[in-house]
C-alpha cells in the first residue's frame, strides 16, 4: 500500500462494511417498533436513504465528542504504519541506552532490536525474536543511544520557499503548513545529521492565528511527497469521508501574540485580544449549534430537525476542534502581558494550550502559567537566543531550571532556521550547563516535546512498541560537540559512511557543570535584568591552576600545572608555587580557587555588531545602517570620508557584558551596511566608555560587502571596488589599503565572487606595484578555492562555524562531521590559509569559546588546543591586520574546567590595559 494512504484510515474493509449494513438493519428495526407512533404521525416510514443519512449524522455527533488520541490497542501493533517493506531489521549491540524512562534517569546497558519500524526489545533481546531474521548488526562499543531528537517548533520546508506566513488577515485557522511544505529543502539532511528525527512544522508568527501545523518525520520517502512524511495526520486531512469509529488523531495549530503580528498588521495588543475573542466566539457559536443539533438527533427528534444538515463551516472547523480539546495548540508568546491575555482567553472559552513558544517571560510568572485552562502547558524555549527584540530582552538561560522547579514541563526548540535545527541537542546541552538537571535536559528534546504534541505514545522514548527512531552518539549527548554516529528513522539508517571524530574519554560521561544558583536567583529577582557589573580588584592569587596559556610574540605559549598564578594590576607577576611563594601570605590579595581550571587569553569576537547594536529590531537602541553609495548619493557633508564604527560605539550593553562574562574580552566591530560599510574598531568589552584608557583601537580595517543579494549586480559592485582601489585621494584608511598598510575585509560568501576578487587583487598589485592585504569574511564557500586563497596570501574569517545555506551564495557548504570528514575550517587550515573564527548574532558572542572548541573536537585531531585558541585570538587578529601588541593582552580564568568543555566557568578577566582584574563571582 502506498505510504500516503496506509495511515489515512480511508479504506473500509469488507467486514466493516457488512457491520455497518447490519447496524443499519438493526437501527431500522428498533426505530420501526419503538418509534411506531412517531412514524404514524409522520404518515410514513423513513426511507432507506433517510436512515443512512440519520446514521451518518449520528456518526458525526458521536465523533465530535470522541477525545483525540491513539486507539486503545495501539501498543499491540506489530508493525509501524510507516514501515517500509524491505527494511532490514537492525540489532544495535553493546549500547549505553538512555531510554527516557523513569523521568529520564533510566540507563540500560545492552542491545536494541529495531524491526518493522518499531523498537522490538531493549536491553536483553530474546533469541526467539532474532530467529529467521536477516539482521543488520551494529556494534555500538558502549556508545550512548537515545531516542531521536524531537523539535517542537520548526519551519523546515516552509520558510525555504517563503511559504511560512500569509498576510491576508490576522485570523487564518483554515490555512495549513502542509500546503507549503517544500520537500527539496537542503536543511532536511543537515537536520537529520544532528540526530533530529521528528519536527512540528508550524506556520510563521505574522498572524494571531497562522493556521494548522503538521508533525513530520525527516527521512526521505519513496513517494517524495510532503504527505508521506507526516506522522499521524488527522483523518480530516483529505476530506470528511473516513471511518468515524476510529478515535480522532491530534491536530495542531499555531497562535501568536505580541510584536510579530502587531508589526505586520499595525495592530495594538488590544486589537490582538479582540481578534482572538471574536474568532473564538465564532467557533463557539458553531460548536453550540452542533451540540444542539446533535442533542435533537440523539433524542430521535428528526421531525424537528427536518431537512437541516449538520452545522459546520470549513473555515472554522479547526478552531471548533480547539474548543473540543482535540487540537494541540502552540502559542508564540513572549511577555507577561501577552501570556496573561492568552490565559484569560483559555478560561473564557475553556480550551487547553499544549505549549507556549519562545515564552521568554514564563519563568517570571510561573503561577500565571498554571492558571491556563486545563493545566500548565509545556514551555518551549531557546537556550540563548534573547534580546533581538524588546519583548525578548528579559529572556534568560536560567528559565528552564526555574520553570522546572515549579513543575512546568520545558522543551527546547529551534524555530528553524532562527536556530539551525541540526544543533537542537546543543540547546539542551547549554541549559544543562546553566543548571537544568541532565535527565530533564535530555527529556526537553525527546519525550517532553513528544508528549506536548500528543505523540508521546510513539515518539521520544526507547521502549518496546515505540517508533524505531534512535540515535547513536559519539559521546555523551550533553557533552560539548556531541555528534551522531548513526541516526535511524522508522528503523532506516540515515547516514551513509558517517564521519566521526574520536572524543576525549571524559566526554563519555555527563559534564560536571558549574554552579549557577546565584545567577539564576538574580535573574528571577531582577525580572530578567540582573546586574552584570564585574567586581574589580588590584591583586589576585589564583590557586589550583591546571594550565595557563599566554601570548608570546604573536603566538600562544602554554605552561602546564602552574598551580599558583599571581596577578597585580591586570598583569601576571609570577606563576608556579615556587616562584610565587612570597606572595601567598599577602593579606591584601584575593585568593581565587580555580579547582583545576585554567587561565587562557581572552577571546576576540568579530562579525557580531557588539557595541553598535543593543536590541537588533529596536532602531532606537542601535547605531543604524550606513548608506549604500551605489543605491543613493550620500550627503555631501560626508565628502570622501568613510564611516567609522568608533563614532557609534556604545558600552556596557547586555550582550557585551555577557560576552565579557563568557571569556570574550575584545571585539572588532564594523559599521553595518551594504557595499562600502566603513572602518572597523577594536574595543575592550570590560571598558565603561570610549574614554577609558586602553579601551579602543579606533581604526582597524576597511570593510565592504559584495553579494548577489543586492539591488546592484555583482559586476557593478566589483567595478566600484576596482575604482576605489585604483583611484586617488579619499579617506586616509582607504589610502592605507592602497599602500598595503591596512587590510581590506570583504564580506562575501560565493566562491565565484571570491575568485573574481582574487583576480582583482592580482590586477591591482600588477598595476600599483603594491600588496593588497585582503581578507574574506563569512566566506562560506571558501573551501572550494582554498588552495587559490592560500596562494594569494588571503586570510579567511569564518563567521558561520555551524554552516547553513541560507541564500544562493551559501548553497555549497562543507557540512562537517558526520556528513563530511572536513569542516570549512579544517579544509582551509589544511590548505595553508590563515583562518579566524567569528559569529554573526550578537547574542552568540558569549558562546564563542564553545564554537572554537566544537571545531577542535570534531576535527579528529586536526585542530589542537593551541590552534583552536588562535582561531579566536592571534589568527583572527592577523586576518584583520592587527599587529601583536595592538590588542589587549587580556587573560581569562576558568574554574572547574577550561575553555573547551561544559565544566569550566569564567570567574575573572585579567586586563593589563584596564589595569585591573574583574571578578565575576
Amino acid at each position: 500500500m502506498p505510504e500516503s494512504y496506509k495511515w489515512a484510515g480511508h479504506a473500509e474493509t469488507p467486514s466493516r462494511r457488512w457491520s455497518r449494513l447490519y447496524l443499519l438493519v438493526v437501527a431500522f428495526t428498533a426505530l420501526y417498533f419503538s418509534g411506531r407512533t412517531s412514524l404514524q404521525v409522520l404518515g410514513s416510514r423513513p426511507s432507506a436513504s433517510e436512515l443512512v443519512k440519520r446514521e451518518h449524522i449520528l456518526d458525526q455527533c458521536r465523533y465530535i465528542k470522541t477525545p483525540a488520541g491513539p486507539p486503545a490497542d495501539f501498543h499491540a501493533r506489530q508493525e509501524s504504519d510507516r514501515f517500509v517493506p524491505g527494511t532490514k531489521p537492525v540489532l544495535i549491540k553493546n549500547a549505553t541506552i538512555w531510554t527516557s524512562g523513569q523521568n529520564g534517569t533510566e540507563v540500560v546497558e545492552g542491545d536494541l532490536l529495531l524491526h518493522k519500524g518499531l523498537i522490538k526489545a531493549v536491553g536483553d533481546v530474546p533469541l526467539k525474536l532474532l530467529q529467521g531474521l536477516q539482521l543488520e548488526v551494529v556494534d555500538a562499543y558502549g556508545a550512548w543511544v537515545t531516542p531521536g531528537i524531537v523539535d517542537i517548533h520548526s519551519h523546515l520546508g516552509v520558510y525555504s520557499a517563503s511559504d511560512g506566513n500569509s498576510v491576508k488577515a490576522p485570523i487564518l485557522p483554515w490555512l495549513r503548513s502542509l500546503d507549503g511544505l517544500n520537500t527539496h529543502d537542503a536543511a532536511y539532511e543537515l537536520t537529520r545529521s544532528g540526530g533530529v528525527t521528528t519536527a512540528q512544522i508550524l506556520p510563521g508568527s505574522a498572524n494571531n492565528i497562522g493556521g494548522q501545523a503538521f508533525v513530520m518525520k525527516l527521512r526521505e520517502t519513496k513517494e517524495r511527497s510532503p504527505t508521506s512524511m507526516l506522522v499521524e495526520p488527522p483523518y480530516t486531512l483529505n476530506g470528511s469521508h473516513f471511518d468515524h469509529d476510529l478515535p480522532p488523531r491530534w491536530r495542531h495549530m499555531k497562535h501568536a501574540c505580541g510584536e510579530n503580528p502587531s508589526g505586520v498588521y499595525s495592530m495594538t495588543r488590544m486589537d490582538t485580544g479582540w481578534n482572538f475573542r471574536q474568532a473564538y466566539d465564532t467557533a463557539r457559536q458553531i460548536r453550540d449549534k452542533q451540540d444542539s443539533f446533535c442533542a435533537k438527533a440523539e433524542a430521535g427528534a428528526w421531525a424537528e430537525l427536518g431537512d437541516a444538515s449538520f452545522p459546520e463551516d470549513l473555515q472554522w472547523e479547526a478552531l471548533v476542534d480547539v474548543l473540543r480539546g482535540r487540537v494541540k495548540l502552540a502559542v508564540h508568546c513572549y511577555e507577561a502581558v501577552d501570556l496573561d491575555g492568552i490565559v484569560r482567553l483559555t478560561n473564557e472559552f475553556k480550551f487547553p494550550v499544549a505549549s507556549f513558544h519562545h515564552a521568554g517571560e514564563t519563568y517570571l510568572v510561573p503561577d500565571l502559567i498554571k492558571k491556563t485552562w486545563g493545566g500548565a502547558p509545556t514551555v518551549a524555549l531557546f537556550a540563548a537566543n534573547f534580546r533581538k527584540k524588546r519583548e525578548a530582552y528579559r529572556g534568560s538561560e536560567f528559565a528552564p531550571r526555574v520553570l522546572t522547579s515549579h513543575g512546568i514541563p520545558v522543551a527546547m526548540k529551534s524555530d528553524h532556521p532562527v536556530v539551525n535545527s541540526r544543533y537542537l541537542l546543543h540547546e539542551a546541552a547549554q541549559v544543562h550547563y546553566y543548571g537544568l538537571e541532565s535527565n530533564v535536559a535530555l527529556l526537553s528534546v525527546t519525550a517532553t516535546p513528544a508528549n506536548a504534541m500528543g505523540l508521546g505514545h510513539r515518539l521520544g522514548r526507547i521502549q518496546e512498541g515505540y517508533d524505531a527512531d534512535v540515535v547513536i552518539w559519539d559521546s555523551h549527548p550533553l557533552s560539548l560537540g556531541s555528534v551522531p554516529q548513526q541516526v535511524f528513522i522508522d528503523g532506516i539508517p540515515q547516514l551513509t559512511s558517517p564521519h566521526v571524530s574520536a572524543k576525549p574519554s571524559s566526554f563519555q560521561s555527563p559534564p560536571n557543570t558549574p554552579n549557577f544558583d546565584k545567577e539564576a536567583a538574580d535573574a528571577f529577582a531582577y525580572e530578567g535584568l540582573p546586574p552584570l557589573d564585574a567586581r574589580p580588584i588590584k591583586r589576585a592569587i589564583f590557586v589550583n591552576v591546571d594550565s595557563m596559556y599566554t601570548r608570546s610574540e604573536g603566538d600562544l605559549a602554554v605552561q602546564e600545572r602552574p598551580d599558583v598564578v599571581v596577578v597585580q594590576d591586570g598583569k601576571v607577576i609570577c606563576s608556579g608555587r615556587a616562584m610565587c611563594s612570597g606572595y601567598l601570605s599577602d593579606k591584601y590579595a584575593e585568593v581565587i580557587d580555580l579547582k583545576g581550571g585554567s587561565i587562557v587569553p581572552g577571546l576576540t569576537t568579530y562579525g557580531t555588531p557588539l557595541g553598535l547594536v543593543e536590541i537588533r529590531l529596536e532602531p532606537s537602541t542601535n547605531d543604524g545602517s550606513v548608506l549604500n553609495p551605489l543605491a543613493k548619493d550620500p550627503p555631501a557633508v560626508l565628502g570622501d570620508g568613510l564611516i567609522r564604527a568608533v563614532d557609534g560605539l556604545q558600552f556596557e550593553g547586555r550582550n557585551t557584558l555577557l560576552a565579557y562574562r563568557g571569556g570574550v574580552t575584545a571585539a572588532v566591530t564594523a559599521p553595518s551596511g551594504s557595499f562600502v560599510q566603513g572602518v572597523s574598531t577594536a574595543f575592550s568589552l570590560g571598558a565603561p566608555n570610549i574614554l577609558q584608557s586602553g579601551s579602543i583601537q579606533s581604526d582597524v580595517a576597511v570593510h565592504v560587502a559584495i553579494t548577489k543579494n543586492s539591488a546592484q549586480s555583482v559586476s557593478t559592485q566589483i567595478a566600484a571596488l576596482r575604482q576605489l582601489l585604483l583611484g586617488h585621494g579619499g579617506d586616509e584608511m582607504l589610502s592605507r589599503v592602497r599602500e598595503g598598510t591596512a587590510t581590506l575585509v570583504v564580506d562575501v560568501n560565493s566562491a565565484d565572487i571570491m575568485a573574481s576578487l582574487l583576480r582583482l587583487k592580482a590586477e591591482y598589485e600588477k598595476v600599483s606595484g603594491k600588496t593588497l592585504k585582503l581578507t574574506f569574511a563569512g566566506a562560506i564557500e571558501s573551501h572550494l578555492i582554498a588552495k587559490e586563497i592560500a596562494q594569494a596570501g588571503v586570510s579567511v574569517i569564518v563567521t558561520q562555524p555551524k554552516p547553513y545555506p541560507d541564500t544562493w551564495d551559501q548553497r555549497r557548504i562543507l557540512a562537517g562531521p558526520p556528513l563530511t570528514a572536513d569542516s570549512q575550517v579544517t579544509a582551509l587550515l589544511a590548505a595553508g590559509v590563515n583562518v579566524g573564527v567569528g559569529l554573526v548574532d550578537e547574542y552568540e558572542a558569549r558562546n564563542l569559546r564553545w564554537e572554537v572548541a566544537r571545531l577542535a573536537l570534531s576535527s579528529d585531531g586536526g585542530i589542537n588546543r593551541t590552534t583552536a585558541l588562535a582561531l579566536a585570538t592571534t589568527n583572527l587578529e592577523k586576518a584583520l591586520g592587527i599587529h601583536h601588541g595592538d590588542m589587549p593582552d587580556d587573560l581569562v580564568a576558568y574554574a572547574g574546567g577550561d575553555v573547551f568543555d561544559f565544566e569550566g566557568k569564567v570567574v575573572a578577566a585579567i586586563s593589563a590595559q584596564l589595569g585591573r582584574t574583574d571578578v565575576f563571582v
